[in-house]
């Protein structure tokens, strides 16, 4: 039963190391939808600082790119109803 050795043990434990690692990327990079929908109003988003929209679309898994008024158009367009 020892036959496998340290060697054997060291091995899959970097694998699965590197495994969860490859998950923890695919779903960083993927949209995620929180238990909550945001309830902003246009009002609410138009005077949002930066750091709360960018802090709102990664939430989401939302990209957070572009000016502060590029992050308020993206996330209007996201998130209000017409």
């Amino acid at each position: 039963m020892g036959s496998l050795g340290p060697d054997m043990g060291m091995g899959m434990g970097l694998g699965n190391k590197l495994q969860q690692k490859q998950l923890e990327q695919r779903s960083s990079s993927r949209f995620q939808m929180p238990l909550h929908y945001p309830r902003y109003s246009r009002a609410d988003y138009e005077t949002m600082p930066e750091w709360k929209l960018n802090c709102l679309l990664q939430e989401y898994g939302l990209p957070a790119i572009g000016g502060v008024d590029d992050k308020r158009k993206f996330a209007m367009g996201a998130f209000l109803w017409s």
